[in-house]
């Protein structure tokens, strides 16, 4: 049974007929109720199933970070689930049994903000160094503009990261990683936002060390059938989202 809230010309909630209401973010929304699928494990069902949960065991460690790096594209959405939307269409390749998720394609930050020319990373043992060329005044670049730099270990599933580090031109920034992942695989990214954190640049992967193992949603325990709803699962609530340093750690 359907309730309607608001009168005639209102939204309204629940089943009428064939289509289900609600409402997200205070938008209303109609859908059509659902079909009974016949076969619900077809190679290509299977196939998005599997790139749904590889893209969740790599983001649930930084959602703080997408919070920030996905926040020019969380309209009418959260952050999270733009980044969920980025990585199910872009960082795949192959097919069923082989499908790989390319760390080497992975954004962990989008938009329009020129990013830094000539990025290197250099790591001594525990401590990445990030450095780039400073290209203040070179289209919106502006010399306040913030590193967001990051460093996911891929046997882990753990990511350690900065929103708020060094700025453009300082052309350098440092970010130390735990001890105990020296040796380990790890994919490096750059991003960067602008002063205000309402425009960001396309990361940058800086490092992608080979890893053999697939991230699947069996060794995670991660259920891949939803999408985590809430704060947990990065739902933008309105706050800061520029934070320090930060980690999934833990």
């Amino acid at each position: 049974m359907g309730i309607i809230k608001q009168g005639i010309l209102g939204g309204f909630s629940g089943r009428v007929g064939t289509v289900v209401g609600g409402s997200w973010k205070s938008i209303n929304y109609m859908r059509a109720l659902a079909t009974s699928i016949s076969n619900p494990n077809t190679a290509k069902q299977k196939n998005q199933r599997s790139k749904f949960a590889m893209s969740i065991n790599f983001l649930h460690s930084l959602v703080p970070y997408v919070r920030v790096g996905y926040r020019p594209y969380a309209i009418n959405k959260s952050a999270y689930n733009a980044a969920m939307s980025y990585m199910l269409q872009n960082a795949f390749n192959g097919f069923d049994d082989e499908l790989v998720f390319d760390y080497q394609r992975v954004m962990v930050s989008r938009g329009h903000l020129m990013m830094v020319g000539n990025a290197t990373v250099n790591l001594n043992g525990d401590v990445l160094t990030f450095t780039w060329a400073d290209n203040s005044g070179s289209g919106d670049a502006q010399a306040t503009d913030v590193a967001m730099p990051l460093v996911y270990n891929k046997e882990r599933r753990l990511a350690v990261y900065s929103t708020n580090g060094a700025t453009r031109r300082d052309a350098s920034v440092q970010l130390t990683m735990p001890s105990e992942w020296n040796g380990e695989a790890l994919a490096v990214y750059l991003g960067f936002r602008n002063e205000k954190g309402d425009s960001c640049a396309d990361s940058i992967c800086l490092r992608n060390d080979a890893y053999a193992s697939p991230m699947d949603d069996e060794e995670s325990g991660i259920d891949s059938d939803t999408l985590p709803e809430g704060d947990s699962a990065g739902e933008d609530t309105g706050g800061d989202s520029q934070g320090d340093s930060g980690s999934g750690i833990g």
